[in-house]
């Protein structure tokens, strides 16, 4: 008995001597990261069903202790099925846009991201002509970033404030323009960030 407490005694030493030699977790200047966001939802009730996948892989940089710029895709899919009608909204774009982290150097900051993004929505419906939708956006959303080891973080945003313009491609079509504040918890927004 005695062996065996001095044997788990001597594993949680090395552990804790291994865990303090590890890097530490935080960012700082001239660190470079990869982040991205993945949402699936899939619903159905009689003969109708909806499946809704979207990707938004990004790479960053950071330009100062506390800035970091980011670029990313935007990637989207949304098939609405019912009876014999089938639907399919495709998005595709980038956005551009800018983080500030409050306590950077630490494993837990709060975080107000800001950014531009351009999207191109092709939607094509059965018996229809496919539209072609353009998205101009701005938005400024509240977020938080923990690490959870030295290179791994997790993300999630809340809401926004937000203004966008959408303008079908085709002749006579107007406009439409979007403002909006979101702040409620249903619209919360899951990322992973690998720092190199």
């Amino acid at each position: 008995m005695k062996n065996l407490f001095l044997t788990i005694c001597a594993v949680f030493a090395l552990a804790t001597i291994n865990a303090q030699e590890e890097a530490a977790a935080g960012f700082s200047k001239g660190d470079v990261f990869v982040s991205g966001t993945v949402g699936f939802t899939s619903s159905s009730q009689d003969d109708s069903k909806q499946n809704n996948l979207n990707f938004s892989p990004s790479v960053g940089y950071f330009i100062t202790e506390n800035i970091a710029a980011e670029f990313g895709l935007i990637v989207g899919s949304n098939k609405i099925e019912q009876g014999e009608f089938e639907r399919t909204i495709s998005d595709f774009g980038a956005a551009l846009g800018a983080n500030y982290f409050f306590t950077p150097s630490n494993r837990f900051s709060f975080v107000i991201g800001a950014g531009l993004s351009y999207v191109n929505t092709t939607d094509k419906e059965d018996g229809f002509e496919d539209v072609k939708i353009n998205t101009f956006a701005i938005a400024v959303a509240p977020g938080i970033n923990y690490f959870v080891s030295s290179n791994f973080a997790l993300r999630a945003s809340i809401g926004a404030l937000s203004y966008s313009s959408s303008k079908a491609d085709f002749d006579g079509a107007e406009a439409l323009n979007t403002f909006g504040l979101n702040l409620n918890l249903s619209d919360i927004n899951f990322g992973v960030t690998y720092k190199f």
